[in-house]
C-alpha cells in the first residue's frame, strides 16, 4: 500500500489588523489585542458600519516591485507580501527548486474591490480610453494565485478555491491534497481587501453586518449582546511541505495538516430560520466527524477549538450545537477561542488566519483570548477562552469555518512533535 504523504507547515506569513508581520500578529493575539477601528480609507458617514479591521501603514512598495503595484488591488498586495514572510520563515528560495515541484492555492472572497471601483468610475465619468489594462485582471479572483506563480516562478498545481469564509480552511485542504498527488511545495493562503464603498454595499446587502457597526466594541460573537459582525481585511499565507522534503532541507515544521472535511447544505431559502439553523448544525458536526475521521483522532483529543464566530446569536448557537453533538460533554474541557473579535470578519483570510494562530498554539502551547469578551460576556455553553491567554498542553486543535451559502469547513491540525505518538483511530 502507497504510503500516503504526511503534510507540514513550514512558514507563515500575515498582514493583520493587528500585525503588519506574523510576531506581530502572535504577540497580539496573547495579549488579546483588538484591531477593530474607525474606518480611515473613505468617508463612511453614510453607512450604517464604520468600524471594521483595517490594516494600516502598509506600504506595498516596501516589498512588491513597482510595476506589480501598479498592476494589483490591495488583496493581492496582501497576498504578495505574505507569501514573502512565508517563504522567508521557511528558509525556502523557490530559484532552487523545479518549478513544477511548488504550485499556489488562495483562497478568493470578493476580488479587487477598490482597484476595479477606480476604473468604473473612470469608464463613467471619462469613457473606456480611461480605462487602465491591468483592470482586466486586478479584480479577478485567480489574481492572487497568479501573481504569486509568476513572481516566483511557481509552475506546479495551482488553483483558486472561492467558498466565502470556508475558503481559507478549504485552501489549505486543497494544497494539502496537491503535495498527496506529489507536488513537494504549497503556498496557500487568503486575502482579502473589503473596506472600499462598493465592497461595503455588497457586503452590508447580506444582512450580516452588525447593527452597532458603529462603535468600537462591535463585533461580540458567542455574546448575549450578538449583532452580526465587521468587516476586515489582510492576508495570510502557509508554506505546505511534503515532510520528507522538508527533513531533507533540515527545516523545523510547526505543525501537520492532519485531517479535513467541508460539507455544503446549499440555497435554504424557502426553509424557515429554525429549519436552516438546524441544517447548519447538521452540516458542520458532519463536517467535525469526517474532518476527525480523516486525522484519525478522536474528539476527546483535541485541546482547542479555533471557532467560526459570526456574531449572530442564532448562528452561534447553532456552531456550539454542532461541536456538542460531537464532543458530549467533552466539550467542557475544550477551550474554545475565536480569533475575529480582533481582526473583523476577513472572509476567504479568515481561515488562514486561524490557520496561523493555531500553529503558534500548537508550537507555545497556549490558546489566545477572545479580544474584548469577558466572561460574563458570554451566552453559549462553552468554555470560551476570555481576558488572558491560557496556557495547554495541545496536541491537536480543531479549526472551523463557516461561508455565507451554506459553506462548512472543518481542518484539525496537530503537533509535529506528538502527531505521531497520539492514539489513532483504526
Amino acid at each position: 500500500m502507497t504510503q500516503v504523504a504526511q503534510v507540514v507547515v513550514t512558514g507563515l506569513g500575515v498582514v493583520a489588523p493587528t500585525g503588519r508581520d506574523t510576531g506581530e500578529f502572535w504577540r497580539s493575539a496573547l495579549a488579546g489585542v483588538s484591531g477593530i477601528r474607525a474606518i480611515s480609507r473613505f468617508d463612511t458617514s453614510r453607512y450604517p458600519v464604520r468600524y471594521a479591521g483595517e490594516v494600516r501603514e502598509f506600504d506595498p512598495a516596501e516589498a512588491i516591485a513597482p510595476r506589480v503595484v501598479a498592476q494589483t488591488d490591495l488583496w493581492t498586495q496582501f497576498a504578495l507580501d505574505a507569501t514573502r514572510q512565508a517563504l522567508g520563515w521557511a528558509t525556502l528560495d523557490p530559484g532552487l527548486l523545479d518549478g513544477f515541484d511548488i504550485g499556489v492555492t488562495t483562497s478568493a472572497g470578493s476580488g479587487g474591490n477598490a482597484f476595479g471601483q477606480r476604473e468604473i468610475e473612470a469608464l463613467w465619468a471619462r469613457g473606456p480610453r480611461h480605462v487602465g489594462p491591468y483592470q482586466s485582471i486586478a479584480w479577478f479572483y485567480a489574481a492572487s494565485t497568479g501573481q504569486i506563480s509568476i513572481g516566483h516562478g511557481m509552475r506546479g498545481p495551482c488553483a483558486v478555491v472561492s467558498s466565502e469564509s470556508a475558503g481559507g480552511l478549504d485552501a489549505v485542504a486543497h494544497a494539502r491534497g496537491a503535495i498527496r498527488r506529489g507536488c513537494r511545495v504549497q503556498v496557500c493562503g487568503g486575502a482579502e481587501a473589503p473596506l472600499s464603498p462598493y465592497a461595503l454595499t455588497c457586503h452590508w446587502r447580506s444582512g450580516l453586518l452588525s447593527t452597532r457597526g458603529g462603535e468600537p466594541d462591535c463585533y461580540r460573537p458567542f455574546t448575549r449582546d450578538a449583532s452580526g459582525h465587521v468587516p476586515g481585511e489582510g492576508g495570510a499565507v502557509a508554506v505546505l511541505e511534503d515532510a520528507a522534503h522538508a527533513r531533507r532541507r533540515g527545516v523545523r515544521a510547526l505543525a501537520t495538516v492532519s485531517g479535513h472535511a467541508a460539507t455544503f447544505t446549499g440555497p435554504q431559502w424557502a426553509v424557515d430560520e429554525r429549519g436552516r439553523r438546524e441544517r447548519e448544525t447538521e452540516a458542520l458536526s458532519a463536517a467535525i466527524r469526517l474532518a476527525l475521521t480523516d486525522a484519525r483522532v478522536w474528539p476527546e483529543e483535541i485541546g482547542a477549538v479555533f471557532a467560526d464566530g459570526l456574531g449572530q446569536r442564532d448562528a452561534d448557537r447553532a456552531e456550539i450545537a454542532a461541536l456538542r453533538a460531537v464532543f458530549g460533554r467533552s466539550l467542557d474541557r475544550v477551550p474554545v477561542t475565536v480569533s475575529k473579535p480582533a481582526l473583523g470578519r476577513a472572509y476567504s483570510a479568515a481561515g488562514c488566519f486561524d490557520l496561523a494562530a493555531a500553529a503558534l498554539s500548537l508550537r507555545d502551547g497556549v490558546v489566545p483570548p477572545a479580544a474584548g469578551l469577558a466572561q460574563c460576556d458570554i451566552a453559549v455553553n462553552a468554555d470560551v477562552v476570555t481576558g488572558r491567554a491560557r496556557p495547554v498542553e495541545l496536541r491537536h486543535v480543531l479549526l472551523l469555518a463557516r461561508g455565507f451559502g451554506g459553506f462548512s469547513s472543518a481542518l484539525v491540525l496537530s503537533s509535529t512533535t506528538q502527531h505521531d505518538s497520539s492514539r489513532r483511530r483504526e
